[in-house]
């Protein structure tokens, strides 16, 4: 909280404080406690400091616990912390607050008890409907929270899948294989095993919001195979994911390669180097960074905007993207392995 607001918060709660005890005294007039001065003061400090403690107390109680609930996951739980929290608050002061004026200031409060303890039943009344309220209000706006990400995940994913496999890399990959049809004829059968293993993986997985690490692995070694029957010694693959268990997005680490392709120069004398290593809870797609101009239509950054939002619906860890020293690095949680 910056020095400005602070001080706000503060005037606030001095001008409320000043409000409700004048209230309590007002009050007091109206029920006639003004046949002495001693009365007056008593009765009134007793109803002012009822009003402050009853009404700024528990909307101060109601603000604190309000930090400390989660009406979107919890909302019956959050809703139970605030009536909870509401009863024994008022019913602890008004308990308080008389037996500090019966013992400390010798009051005797007779029938006005009834008076109080109505006083305290009409603020449990109004608190738990106010609660009701933020209840019903953050129970509306949960649906609402949930629709949306059920939305955005679904928009995601077809993006995903949209701009995975694109008309563009099937063109590079046939190009690569009608040379390689005269070249190597055993390399071309297996060059269109590889490029039918890559479809059918993107057909089977589209409707799907992970995958195991091991089924994204055995596609990446056809995918990756494409691409380096392509490049050649230009494009060097440095893969150790072997024997990592959890979940992935599907076709998470491809669009990572292939975004790096996409952006960076290779050549013979400026080869691509990427590495596929585990790290912290993250796999780590990293490549020395020589980027190479596109054109503006092709660089709107897409790919890894999107691998971002479906990591937003799938896990409470953030994508983590760093260039430093000439290495560019994307770091993607690993989520937990599926039961």
């Amino acid at each position: 909280m910056s020095g400005a607001t602070k001080k706000i918060s503060v005037k606030r709660l001095i001008r409320d404080v000043l409000l409700l005890a004048l209230l309590g005294f007002v009050l007091t007039i109206i029920g006639g406690y003004t046949k002495s001065l001693n009365q007056f003061l008593l009765v009134g400090s007793f109803s002012a400091l009822l009003w402050i403690f009853l009404w700024k107390g528990n909307a101060e109680l109601s603000g604190y616990l309000e930090t400390k609930t989660d009406w979107f996951n919890a909302p019956y739980k959050s809703l139970a912390i605030l009536s909870i929290g509401t009863i024994v608050y008022t019913v602890s002061v008004v308990i308080i607050l008389i037996q500090i004026y019966i013992r400390f200031a010798d009051v005797n409060f007779g029938n006005s008890k009834l008076t109080v303890y109505s006083a305290m039943l009409i603020t449990i009344v109004i608190s738990l409907f106010m609660h009701g309220r933020s209840f019903l209000i953050n129970w509306k706006q949960s649906a609402l929270d949930a629709e949306r990400l059920k939305r955005e995940s679904v928009t995601a994913q077809y993006e995903s899948l949209k701009n995975q496999v694109n008309p563009h890399f099937l063109f590079n990959s046939l190009n690569a294989l009608t040379g390689l049809v005269y070249e190597d004829q055993d390399k071309a059968a297996k060059f269109i095993k590889q490029l039918s293993e890559v479809y059918r993986y993107v057909l089977d997985t589209k409707d799907m919001e992970v995958v195991s690490v091991e089924e994204e692995l055995n596609f990446l070694d056809a995918y990756l195979f494409l691409q380096q029957i392509r490049f050649g010694d230009k494009l060097q693959i440095e893969n150790r994911l072997n024997r990592l268990t959890g979940n992935l997005p599907p076709l998470a680490i491809q669009m990572l390669i292939e975004n790096t392709i996409k952006h960076n120069v290779i050549a013979e004398e400026s080869p691509l180097t990427i590495k596929l290593y585990c790290e912290s809870g993250y796999v780590v797609v990293e490549n020395n960074f020589q980027p190479k101009r596109l054109p503006a239509s092709d660089s709107s950054g897409l790919g890894l905007e999107n691998i971002k939002r479906r990591y937003e619906f799938l896990d409470d860890r953030e994508v983590i993207i760093r260039n430093e020293n000439n290495i560019f690095q994307v770091k993607i949680p690993l989520l937990t392995e599926m039961s």
